[in-house]
């Protein structure tokens, strides 16, 4: 009897460990498991923690100027000031305007909006699982009360752009390039803070569909954003590109999350920005050139000179290899990491960005290798430091610091380089 123990404790330890991850056939239910259980807990934060309003009764009030005909951006204002989003936002909010009684059933809007929220954790699953993360990561997709709190109790528009950022991935990893763009350019019609993923997407399209291609989708995605403003545009173009794009804005110190610890003064400074802007540009052309054209497997002065001659940089056989290294892991990496570089060197970040944020560091911190309890320990910093409201200036180092560290592990991991590609036909036939 005393020998049976150990062995049964033993079993039960390599039971939970082979489930946790993805080696037992009982691993394919935690993420449905999971779900359900995120479910019950979105129908409790609706029904026990009082709704908060913040942009909700502004958003109602704009579109109600909208819906009366005003079509002048500079002209459309709320309780929040003026009307600073892109058309796709004022047609979204225009049907839950309509749904939800002119916006005065908020309880309705709770609802939709938890909706909203168990819609992108099913398509941030799927991802999840297309890249073959194992299921110990996916508790980190569940267990984030300020997420639940963006979503179902202040209703802001980040959740849906964050909806379509991810339905965009999801669409990429199965190689349906014209719909990811179309989804993609209407997230991006609801908050232009998705630009900060647009580098990654015209990479992953460049590489997974081709030079032609993926001028194609480019396009796709500017009659996209020139058809939604349309009606806007008509009526006072200047007015419509400088709100709903805009990228002079003045931001308010004591609404930062990221950059407390710094100062008002340092915060509010020219130089400051630029440096951010600077740094921004100097990590994006790192990951670019040492992580993200990796698959391309030529050096970046051959793939650009073509490019600026309008021809492709790849034979159909080159095209055909490459495009074979863009796997759902490469796309979720490569858009992903571009998000989060984008939110360390933000300008400022709100507590709703936390949409856009808290669904990428679970996958980016596994996938640089960094050791099961450095993951959840890094996370927790996080959460915990997106939960402290008003910010502090420690609140808001953690936040820069673990932004800082998850963009390190991921620009530090050794990558397993492609084979070159073979020489173009035009060398083979020059040798």
């Amino acid at each position: 009897m005393p020998n049976k123990n150990p062995g049964l404790v033993s079993q039960a330890v390599t039971l939970v460990f082979d489930v946790a991850n993805g080696r037992n056939a009982l691993s394919r239910l935690v993420a449905p498991c999971l779900f359900l259980l995120d479910a019950a807990l979105c129908a409790l934060v609706i029904w026990k923690i009082p709704y908060t309003e913040i942009d909700w009764r502004a958003y109602m009030e704009q579109v109600a100027q909208f819906v009366s005909g005003e079509l002048d951006y500079t002209a459309i204002k709320g309780g929040t000031g003026p009307l600073v989003y892109p058309a796709a936002h004022v047609y979204t909010y225009t049907v839950l305007y309509y749904l939800t009684d002119e916006g005065k059933n908020i309880f309705l809007a709770q609802q939709i909006f938890a909706v909203l929220y168990m819609a992108t954790l099913a398509l941030v699953m799927a991802c999840y699982s297309k890249a073959r993360v194992p299921p110990y990561v996916f508790p980190l997709l569940i267990i984030s009360k300020r997420l639940h709190s963006v979503f179902m109790l202040r209703c802001f528009n980040d959740c849906f752009a964050a909806f379509f950022l991810w339905l965009a991935i999801f669409l990429f990893q199965r190689r349906y390039w014209a719909a990811g763009s179309m989804v993609y350019s209407w997230g991006l019609g609801i908050k232009m803070s998705l630009l900060l993923v647009l580098p990654a997407v015209g990479i992953v399209l460049l590489l997974g569909r081709g030079f032609w291609e993926s001028l194609r989708c480019a396009r796709l995605i500017a009659y996209i954003q020139i058809a939604i403003g349309t009606p806007f545009l008509s009526e006072n173009p200047r007015g419509y590109l400088s709100k709903a794009f805009e990228f002079t804005r003045v931001f308010f110190f004591k609404w930062t999350v990221n950059w407390r610890f710094v100062g008002e003064e340092i915060f509010l400074s020219k130089p400051f920005a630029l440096g951010l802007l600077a740094m921004h540009g100097l990590v994006l052309t790192g990951f670019i050139v040492n992580k993200w054209l990796k698959p391309a497997g030529k050096p970046l002065s051959t793939i650009i000179m073509p490019m600026l001659q309008l021809t492709s940089p790849f034979n159909p056989q080159e095209q055909r290899l490459v495009s074979s290294r863009v796997t759902p892991e490469y796309v979720m990496t490569t858009i992903l990491s571009a998000n989060v570089i984008g939110l360390l060197f933000a300008r400022t970040l709100h507590y709703q960005f936390y949409s856009l944020l808290a669904w990428s560091t679970p996958y980016l911190l596994w996938r640089s290798g960094a050791h099961p309890v450095i993951q959840y320990g890094l996370w927790a910093l996080q959460e915990w430091a997106w939960n402290v409201f008003p910010s502090t200036p420690i609140s808001s180092g953690v936040v820069v610091g673990v932004l800082a560290m998850t963009v390190a592990l991921i620009a530090t991991k050794k990558d397993q380089g492609p084979t070159p590609v073979p020489n173009s036909t035009r060398e083979r036939k020059n040798a």
